[in-house]
């Protein structure tokens, strides 16, 4: 299953660059695209909110 990013996002764009496929994309909350994310972790092992996590 594709990561999701919560509410406890920041935007701060930490996670942007460590995403191998480009599955994220910036706002308010940043978004994961499920049909992009090819579940490697990257992004939540960067995130200094701990906003990240595996998808249900």
């Amino acid at each position: 299953m594709a990561y999701k990013i919560t509410d406890a996002c920041v935007a701060c764009g930490t996670c942007i660059g460590e995403c191998p496929v480009e599955a994220i994309s910036e706002g308010d909350i940043y978004v994961i695209d499920p049909e992009q994310c090819i579940d490697c972790g990257s992004c939540a092992g960067v995130c200094p909110s701990e906003a990240i996590v595996p998808g249900e």
